[in-house]
């Protein structure tokens, strides 16, 4: 979702919508992954992310983290909104590929970082994974206290 979601922003896309409807459940990573997302698009003039199909538990799960914030949740009126069955028809799965064990773990801890950035809860919520995982892939945080760019 990263890559693509990149993929689509370098080629001048400023809005995302990310459809939840078939998600069961989200770990930090996804969760970090959008907020990554969000502020990206949010810094693009007039850019966002929207969130479509988040059930009550996944709504909560964002909320809990202050990602609502940054993102719209299941906006009422959305450009998609009465158009989002059809959407759906017409996706197709993008294939990923394997990622090597390095980049994996500083995708994670990237994530970790964008989540701890939103506010001081989660950064103690999260303090000991981004510890743990600075240690795992030597990608220290600069001595300034600013994040390292990824």
């Amino acid at each position: 979702m990263k890559a693509y979601a990149e993929e689509r922003m370098s080629a001048g896309e400023k809005h995302l919508v990310v459809d939840l409807d078939a998600c069961t459940g989200m770990d930090s990573t996804f969760m970090g992954t959008l907020a990554g997302m969000a502020s990206r698009l949010s810094a693009a003039n007039d850019g966002g992310l929207q969130i479509a199909g988040a059930d009550e538990r996944n709504r909560r799960s964002l909320e809990d983290l202050g990602l609502d914030f940054l993102m719209e949740i299941n906006p009422p009126a959305a450009v998609w909104q009465d158009r989002l069955g059809a959407i759906r028809g017409e996706l197709k799965p993008v294939g990923g590929g394997a990622v090597d064990p390095h980049t994996g773990g500083v995708h994670v801890l990237d994530a970790h970082r964008k989540l701890s950035a939103i506010n001081e809860k989660n950064k103690q919520a999260f303090s000991a994974v981004v510890s743990m995982l600075e240690k795992e892939t030597g990608n220290k945080a600069p001595d300034d206290g600013r994040q390292p760019q990824s």
